[in-house]
């Protein structure tokens, strides 16, 4: 995953209500949730949240689908993976002891 880009997931994850959001998508799981589903579940007004998840899906850790006359939202679990793994691939790299206990065993 390049720089650029997760550092525009991180950013679309940088506000409450996108947070919350997310967070819900993640909850619902593949099925995901319409609109006013996600607008129960959280409380955020219709037009800010139509706001926050064009932002959301703009970044690309939602995906959007037309069903008849509803769109479903579901949380892109692959994306979050990379997201997660970008950040957590540093982790402790420059810890010398983990690598110390880790030789030990």
């Amino acid at each position: 995953m390049e720089w650029e880009h997760a550092a525009g997931g991180f950013a679309a994850m940088g506000s409450e209500a996108r947070l919350a959001v997310l967070r819900c998508l993640v909850r619902a799981g593949e099925g995901g949730l319409m609109v006013q589903d996600i607008q129960a579940r959280t409380g955020i007004a219709p037009s800010t949240l139509a706001h926050h998840l064009k932002l959301l899906a703009s970044a690309g850790l939602i995906l959007q689908r037309k069903q008849g006359r509803s769109t479903y939202n579901t949380a892109d679990y692959a994306q979050l993976k990379q997201l997660a793994g970008f950040i957590l691939s540093e982790c402790c790299a420059d810890d010398v002891s983990v690598g110390e206990v880790a030789n030990d065993g």
